[in-house]
C-alpha cells in the first residue's frame, strides 16, 4: 500500500479515536452539569456561614480589631455572582471556590476529568490532522471533510486555551457536543479520500484564507454556545426577579446573562475581524485565480451575508443599545448563516467554489 494511503488510513483511525474521546469528555461535562448545581448550593451555604462567622470575629477581638475586615481571600458582596477564592467555614470545613471573574465555580471533579480527557482527545485529533496533511502533501483544508475535522480541532483547542485565562468549563458540554457533531458529520456525510487539490486551490492563499476562516468559525462556535446559554440564563433571571423561587441546578454556577453577553461580544469582535480578513483575502485570491475580485458567486454572497449579520450585531450592540436577548439572537442567527454557508451552499449550490470533495450523482 502506498505511503499516502497508509497515512490516510492512520488519519481516519486517529479521527475516530478523537471522536470517541470527545464523547467521553462530553459525558464528563454533562455529568458535571447534572451534579454541580447541588455542589454549588452547598458551597454557597458554607460561604454564607463563613461570612456570618467572620462578621462575629471583630467584635470578639477587642478594640484593636477592624469590624470591616473581610475573611481571608477577600469576600465580596453576597449578591455578587463572584465568590472569594477560598473561605474557611465556621465549623472548620473549607469551601473551595475559584474566582474566575465570571462567576464562582466549585472544585468539580467531573469538570476536571472532562478537561483532561478533552486535552487527550485534542492530541489524538491533532495527530489525525497532521497525518492527513502529510498523506495529501498539503495543508488538510481542501474539502468539506478536512475543513470540518480541522474546524472541530480548532473549536476544542480554542476552548481549552481560553480555560487558561477564564473558567469556561460550564461551556464544556456545548463545545464538546458541537465538536462530536462536527466529527460525526465529517465521517458520515463529508468523508473524502486523500486526493489532490483542484487547480483553483493550489495556491499559498489557501493557507492564509482558509486558516483564518476556520479560526473565525471556531470563535463563532464559542459565542453561539454562549448566546444559547445567555437566553436560558436570562429567562431564569427574569423568573427570579418576578418572585419565582430559584430552583438552582447547573445554571446556578453559570455566569449572569449580562456577563455571558459581554464575553460573547468581545469574542465576536475578534472573530469579526478574522472574518473580515477572510473575505478580503478571498477576494484577492479570486482575482489571482479567476481574474476578478468579486463575482457574486453563491459562496461569496453568503460569506458577505455572514459579514453583514455580525457587523449589524456589533453595530446594534455598540451604538443602538441592542443588549440582552436581542443581541444573543443576532449572534445565533450569524452562526446559523455560517452553518448554512458551510453545508447547504457547499452541497447544493454550484459555482466556482464547488470543491466540497463530495461525490456527485
Amino acid at each position: 500500500m502506498p505511503l499516502n494511503q497508509t497515512l490516510g488510513s492512520y488519519s481516519e483511525l486517529f479521527m475516530l479515536l478523537a471522536a470517541g474521546t470527545y464523547v467521553v469528555a462530553f459525558l464528563a461535562f454533562a455529568w458535571d452539569m447534572a451534579t454541580s448545581g447541588k455542589t454549588g448550593q452547598l458551597d454557597a451555604g458554607r460561604l454564607a456561614e463563613s461570612k456570618a462567622a467572620a462578621a462575629k470575629v471583630p467584635a470578639m477581638a477587642g478594640s484593636g480589631a477592624r469590624a470591616s475586615a473581610p475573611p481571608a481571600g477577600g469576600a465580596k458582596d453576597a449578591g455578587s455572582p463572584v465568590a472569594p477564592s477560598s473561605v474557611a467555614s465556621a465549623g472548620g470545613a473549607r469551601a473551595t471556590v475559584a474566582d474566575s471573574g465570571l462567576g464562582y465555580t466549585t472544585r468539580r471533579n467531573a469538570a476536571r476529568v472532562g478537561v483532561a480527557i478533552s486535552i487527550l482527545g485534542l492530541i489524538i485529533h491533532g495527530a489525525g490532522v497532521v497525518t492527513r496533511g502529510i498523506a495529501a502533501d498539503r495543508v488538510p483544508w481542501g474539502n468539506m471533510y478536512e475543513f470540518c475535522t480541522t474546524g472541530a480541532f480548532l473549536v476544542v483547542a480554542v476552548f481549552l486555551l481560553t480555560l487558561v485565562k477564564r473558567d469556561l468549563r460550564f461551556l464544556g458540554t456545548f463545545v464538546l457536543g458541537l465538536a462530536v457533531v462536527m466529527m460525526v458529520a465529517a465521517a458520515v456525510a463529508f468523508w473524502t479520500p486523500v486526493g489532490h487539490l483542484v487547480p483553483a486551490l493550489q495556491s499559498y492563499w489557501l493557507v492564509i484564507h482558509v486558516s483564518i476562516a476556520v479560526l473565525s468559525s471556531a470563535l463563532f462556535t464559542l459565542t453561539f454556545s454562549m448566546g444559547v446559554l445567555q437566553l436560558v440564563q436570562a429567562r431564569r433571571e427574569a423568573k427570579i426577579a418576578g418572585g419565582a423561587p430559584d430552583s438552582g441546578g447547573f445554571l446556578g454556577l453559570v455566569p449572569s446573562a449580562l456577563t455571558l453577553e459581554t464575553l460573547s461580544y468581545r469574542i465576536n469582535t475578534i472573530a469579526f475581524v478574522g472574518w473580515t480578513l477572510t473575505v478580503m483575502f478571498g477576494s484577492i485570491w479570486a482575482e489571482k485565480a479567476w481574474g476578478r475580485f468579486w463575482g457574486w458567486d453563491t459562496k461569496e454572497v453568503w460569506s458577505f451575508v455572514i459579514w453583514v449579520v455580525y457587523a449589524a450585531y456589533l453595530h446594534a450592540r455598540a451604538t443602538r443599545g441592542w443588549t440582552g436577548t436581542r443581541a444573543a439572537w443576532l449572534s445565533i442567527v450569524g452562526y446559523l448563516c455560517v452553518i448554512f454557508n458551510f453545508t447547504v451552499v457547499n452541497m447544493y449550490f454550484s459555482g466556482l467554489h464547488s470543491y466540497a470533495g463530495l461525490p456527485t450523482s
